[in-house]
């Protein structure tokens, strides 16, 4: 009777245990799909729109003359005059120094008079020759005497040669003696005073540069180069403004006059130089500003709010909501910031939805859903 009562109970018992572990089995199949249910991110999206843009660009830049040189000395002496105030406007030509000029006359005297000497020497040594070939022809005088006289004038000839140079060079000493303005410009601050000695060559004296116009140069991306070509050659309209250290705007609008031939492989920009012009002198040769491109698009782009966009390293990125309401992140390349938006030139194709908040839980591949509260609230966190 108990053999029997303990037989039964064990397959009762088995039946229990076979039962339990298949509800658990069902239990854990339904299990992923609750699972994945709750895994959903709740995130906000928008929509890739297309449109013309307009915007500004700003590039940081800095003032440069359309020509600057520093003056040196060159010829040697002491500073006898100084003819031009500190920061002064200057014409070309216009007499800027001088050095004492007292050696330099001297030197040129000394060569005219060398150079009359020459010319004498010659004038007597032709006239010796004339005569010489005269009594030749009669056998008047010996064949040596006419090569002699022949290898004299030529010689003369040299030196009359010689001492026309010695008299250039010692009249361009002279004129070096007296500084003056290589083209029109503005000058620096006197460098020397009265009574400096100077060496040829070696001691500078002041520097110049030009005024008005006045060019500012700026990098662009060489990606740009293009955009910017257009602008340089009137293909396509732009506005371009200066902004001012103390951050106001420079009354005179400028232009692209100039890209630089080469792009620096190392940056992968270009320079690029905007003229203005510069009258008042506002604009001071060195002086770092803003430059400001503004610039509308010839036909739509594609264009999403900068908040959607994660810089990885320099690498931009969006998530992409699939048809699976999955998160897909796309590299993309970006163009021209306007306020809270910005262009996408590649990566993505307008009607698709992306990501706006909620991008700290976002992993790509992950599953999403549009809650923007939520979203709101997971991208405050």
């Amino acid at each position: 009777m108990n053999k029997n009562f303990l037989f039964s109970a064990l397959i009762i018992g088995s039946g229990l245990f076979w039962q339990s572990c298949g509800s658990q089995d069902e239990s854990s199949k339904q299990q992923p799909g609750a699972q994945q249910g709750q895994s959903a991110v709740p995130v906000s999206t928008t929509v890739v729109e297309k449109q013309i843009v307009a915007g500004t660009k700003s590039y940081p830049g800095s003032v440069i003359p359309l020509q600057e040189t520093k003056i040196f000395a060159e010829v040697s002496g002491y500073v006898t005059k100084i003819n031009v105030a500190d920061g002064a406007s200057v014409s070309k030509g216009q007499v800027l120094y001088e050095i004492d000029k007292i050696r330099y006359q001297a030197a040129v005297d000394q060569a005219k008079a060398a150079l009359e000497i020459a010319k004498s020497t010659l004038q007597r040594g032709e006239k010796d020759l004339t005569r010489y070939e005269t009594l030749a022809e009669k056998d008047a005088i010996a064949k040596q005497t006419l090569d002699n006289a022949l290898t004299d004038v030529s010689n003369q000839k040299a030196q009359v040669q010689s001492a026309q140079a010695a008299l250039t060079t010692a009249q361009t000493n002279l004129q070096r003696a007296v500084i003056r303005a290589p083209f029109s410009g503005v000058v620096g601050i006197s460098l020397v005073r009265m009574g400096a000695l100077v060496s040829a060559g070696m001691t500078e004296i002041n520097t110049i540069s030009t005024v008005d116009p006045i060019t500012v140069e700026f990098q662009v991306s060489e990606r740009e180069i293009a955009e910017f070509s257009a602008y340089q050659t009137g293909k396509s309209a732009t506005e371009i403004s200066a902004v001012l250290p103390d951050g106001t705007t420079y009354a005179n609008p400028g232009r692209i006059s100039t890209i630089d031939r080469a792009v620096d492989p190392q940056t992968g920009t270009i320079k690029v130089r905007a003229t203005f012009s510069n009258a008042q002198n506002t604009l001071r040769a060195g002086m770092n500003l803003t430059v400001n491109v503004k610039s509308t698009s010839k036909s739509e782009q594609n264009i999403i709010p900068f908040k959607a966009v994660q810089d990885q390293l320099g690498v931009y990125n969006v998530f992409v909501v699939n048809d699976s309401s999955q998160a897909e992140i796309r590299p993309v390349k970006l163009g021209l910031k306007v306020g809270e938006q910005v262009v996408v030139e590649s990566g993505v194709e307008a009607g698709e939805k992306i990501i706006v908040d909620g991008l700290m839980n976002v992993k790509s591949g992950a599953r999403v859903v549009e809650n923007t509260q939520a979203a709101d609230n997971a991208s405050k966190k």
